[in-house]
């Protein structure tokens, strides 16, 4: 999720560059004598983009109002104030900016192409919905690739950033086999997995300079964590008897969370809720998050979960929305601590991977723990 799907849309979203750079964007008039000046330096000799306009006296070239880029020339010394002079201002004049397309702001908003981001929406959802129901094993694939996908935008990242050389290697083998051992042998072999990542990545790491080996192990044991080991609670809840209905479940109270923090947001918010994480983030927001996704929770318990109740639904709503935002709260926090803006440019529309990721990853093991509790491991 991203900073813009909070509150209204900022004028300056989408400008990452310097302050200084701020003034030479903003379309202030060049110095009066600025073609005089340049003329002079040139010694006179300036070779020009149009015809000169002809002038009386040969002697005032690069001295008088002449001189390309002088606006109201005619009225300085030495200027011609007849027809060429007329000529010239017309001709000085710069060009007017050809108008925006209409559906200009329709289709783009805080920086982001929406016709691409809801076809990748689209085909993201249909290619999720055939693998969970279809064949679960192919699902569990499905969370591999996000995974390793994931784990190399975070490493890249760091890397170009920071410096930080987190090993890639073992944490994309390490987080495939957590999420297939979470699968088959439950939550047990996921935490065998994870610690036998953890060692991988101590082991890799030293065949490197021991410089900085103490950061880059640290790094490499957090993303270990953050991605494959998040991500493996979804497994768990795969593996129940009606397994795709939970994963379903959580998938969609997510996406409502969002959904009713944007129109909320969008619509009336005015308090910020982390101005030092994520300024497009409101306290409106977050109470439609927590309200959409109580009453999708309240249906989807009822109607997709066997042995659901109304008020479990609510609860899981609330918990979702929580977690949720601190999830995307989180990885902002990370982002703005890189200076990124996404994490990657994989999915149009949308950044990258663990740009989509960001709220699912911390939600899983919370959605997986309720359902536990409220309907069994199943």
């Amino acid at each position: 999720m991203n900073d813009s799907t909070w509150g209204a849309p900022q004028p300056s979203a989408g400008y990452w560059g310097s302050p200084e750079q701020g003034p030479a964007l903003s379309g202030a008039a060049p110095p009066r004598d600025a073609g005089r000046l340049a003329g002079h330096d040139a010694g006179g000799d300036v070779s020009q983009t149009r015809p000169m306009p002809t002038v009386s006296d040969p002697g005032d070239h690069g001295t008088g109002a002449g001189g390309s880029g002088s606006p109201g020339g005619s009225g300085s010394p030495g200027g011609s104030g007849g027809p060429d002079g007329a000529e010239e201002r017309r001709e000085a004049r710069p060009p007017a900016s050809a108008p925006a397309p209409a559906g200009g702001k329709a289709d783009k908003r805080a920086g982001r192409d929406l016709r691409a981001a809801i076809g990748v929406g689209l085909g993201l959802g249909a290619v999720i919905l055939a693998s969970l129901f279809l064949y679960k094993p192919v699902f569990v694939g499905v969370i591999v690739v996000a995974v390793v996908v994931g784990l190399w935008e975070l490493t890249s990242r760091l890397n170009e950033r920071k410096g930080i050389r987190a090993p890639l290697v073992p944490l994309a083998v390490g987080g495939a086999a957590m999420t297939v051992a979470g699968y088959v042998r439950g939550a047990e072999g996921a935490w065998v997995a994870m610690a036998l990542t953890a060692l991988a990545v101590l082991v890799w790491r030293m065949t490197e300079s021991p410089q900085e080996y103490l950061r880059d192990v640290t790094a490499g044991v957090f993303a270990a964590f953050y991605v494959p080991f998040l991500a493996t609670f979804v497994a768990l809840m795969l593996a129940a008897d009606d397994g795709p209905w939970r994963v379903l479940t959580f998938l969609i109270l997510t996406v409502v969370s969002d959904t009713g923090a944007y129109a909320v947001g969008w619509r009336f918010g005015s308090r910020k809720l982390a101005p030092r994480i994520s300024p497009g983030k409101t306290r409106e927001g977050l109470a439609g998050a927590v309200a959409f996704a109580m009453g999708a929770g309240a249906l989807c318990s009822v109607y997709l979960i066997d042995d659901g109740t109304w008020w479990q639904g609510l609860l899981l709503g609330l918990a979702v929305a929580v977690t949720a935002t601190l999830g995307d709260l989180g990885e902002s926090m990370m982002k703005r601590d890189l200076g990124i803006k996404d994490m990657g440019t994989l999915l149009p529309g949308h950044g990258g991977i663990m740009d989509r990721l960001d709220s699912l990853l911390p939600t899983a093991p919370v959605a997986w723990l309720l359902f536990v509790v409220f309907v069994g491991s199943g």
